[in-house]
């Protein structure tokens, strides 16, 4: 498994791939995973009992999505999405890996990414999804307005891909939505600074979710659909 290449830069050209560069630049791909690998990855992903994104560990996981995770940091691939966004050197850049397997309605706000990241990509590897709109990525033309869509939003479905370019105006999140999502972010930061910075928050946020873990389901389960935050 060490070897192998899950995550493919070949299959970003897929001709149902999309690019653009306005609002700001971002890609969505859809069907960047290979069939055969489903049930490994089911089976090899962290079993968070806390809902949010927390720093990749790799003894978490198990061998299937460490390889996935290598494949998404890998220079190559760093170099692939560059290209296509119009980023000159990404791998030069230190990654944040992050992962998360549940949600509460408090997270999917709109929001363009802390200034600290330079470009960040999504993997979603859910088997499948509600026949909903809650909790699919939107890329959006407003921080005060969930349905300004720049395109079709992105259901989190196995195999689906998105990445964007960190600008002033990135905005993007999702409707409100509370369970199983299960999710790979790659950020590519400005400093080794800003990642050890990152990881060490991550690290308590986690321990505090194990500790606090119904007060951070009630806060914010009625927030309102085009609620945001400033990074």
């Amino acid at each position: 498994m060490s070897a192998a290449v899950l995550l493919d830069p070949a299959r970003l050209d897929r001709p149902d791939t999309t690019v653009q560069h306005q609002p700001f630049p971002f890609m969505m791909a859809h069907g960047q995973l290979p069939d055969e690998v489903r049930e490994d990855l089911d089976r090899d992903f962290p079993r968070y009992a806390s809902a949010g994104f927390f720093p990749y560990d790799p003894a978490d996981c198990g061998p299937s999505v460490n390889v996935l995770i290598d494949n998404m940091t890998a220079p190559t691939f760093a170099r692939a999405i560059g290209e296509r966004l119009g980023v000159d050197h990404l791998e030069q850049y230190p990654t944040l890996v992050t992962l998360c397997r549940l949600l509460n309605k408090r997270h999917g706000t709109i929001h363009t990414d802390s200034k600290s990241k330079v470009v960040t990509a999504l993997i979603y590897l859910n088997p499948r999804w509600p026949d909903t709109s809650d909790g699919c990525l939107r890329f959006l033309r407003s921080i005060d307005d969930i349905d300004s869509v720049v395109v079709p939003e992105l259901a989190p479905l196995y195999g689906e891909f998105a990445v964007f370019k960190r600008c002033e105006n990135s905005f993007h999140g999702h409707l409100p939505y509370e369970g199983e999502r299960r999710v790979i972010q790659v950020a590519w930061l400005t400093s080794e600074e800003e990642k050890r910075r990152k990881t060490k928050r991550g690290k308590f946020s986690r321990v505090f979710k194990k500790l606090f873990g119904r007060f951070d389901t009630r806060l914010g389960a009625g927030r309102d659909r085009s609620a945001s935050h400033r990074d």
